[in-house]
């Protein structure tokens, strides 16, 4: 019994291995590429296309298939402010490859110093946060506002502000009410689904599955001001959880509850 699962576990730790090797070479290579394009295109839109095939292939390599469901809930050539749960690394690949959208993402400052990464995110203009300063999180709103009007994009938020590290959906930050209110974005809930037993934060095991996007209607924030964020955030927490358990009903398989 102790070999099989020392065996078990080996087995866990070579797949991680190669996946952690893959995913490090694929960003430098695909990073490279979109670098290379941006002399070309200072817009982000080479970045955007370059992440979709990265993160395709790397779903691809982890032996991860998945579905979306509620596209012809939205307008093909409309800017949106999509908003989701987070349960794992694996939700930016999920959310990349789905998506027919160029997208930016709101993320965290650190990433910015990931050599290849942070200049390939800084070149396609995504939007860096300081999640612990206030008035910093505040700038980066305005900040996100100008460079979604200038460069028409949609940029994607996981309110949570980091990933879950039991599953359960923890409270949302207001930043996707905010930009949304003042940029006049309709605001899009999602719900990722299945993606936390693929990798756990701080784990060394990758377990190949089914993952799922589920997208609701979008929310037009036009009818709100901004001191109703709090409300307008509520809601879009609702409307995730109820994406959620849709999609949980529907399929036997799902992990979510």
């Amino acid at each position: 019994m102790f070999t099989t699962v020392y065996g078990h576990r080996g087995h866990r730790l070579i797949r991680f291995i190669w996946v952690l090797f893959n995913i490090i070479i694929w960003t430098l290579i695909w990073a490279s590429i979109g670098i290379v394009l941006s002399l070309f295109d200072w817009s982000g839109r080479p970045i955007a296309w370059v992440a979709k095939r990265w993160s395709r292939i790397l779903l691809y390599i982890s032996g991860i298939t998945y579905s979306i469901n509620g596209l012809e809930h939205l307008n093909p050539v409309q800017q949106y402010v999509f908003i989701a749960n987070h349960e794992s690394a694996f939700d930016i690949f999920l959310v990349f490859a789905a998506l027919p959208y160029s997208l930016v993402f709101l993320a965290k400052k650190e990433l910015k110093k990931i050599p290849f990464l942070g200049w390939a995110m800084i070149l396609g203009r995504h939007i860096f946060v300081e999640r612990k300063n206030h008035n910093a999180a505040l700038a980066s709103m305005e900040l996100a506002k100008k460079s979604l009007q200038k460069y028409p994009r949609s940029i994607m938020i996981f309110p949570e502000g980091t990933r879950s590290l039991d599953g359960n959906m923890k409270p949302f930050k207001k930043g996707g009410a905010i930009l949304s209110i003042q940029t006049g974005l309709p605001l899009v809930p999602m719900a990722i689904c299945d993606t936390f037993d693929v990798v756990k934060k701080g784990s060394f095991s990758i377990t190949p599955k089914p993952i799922h996007l589920e997208i609701g209607h979008p929310i037009d924030t036009s009818k709100y001001s901004l001191e109703e964020r709090n409300r307008v955030t509520e809601l879009l927490r609702n409307k995730v959880v109820n994406l959620k358990s849709t999609w949980a009903a529907r399929d036997p398989n799902s992990t979510n509850i």
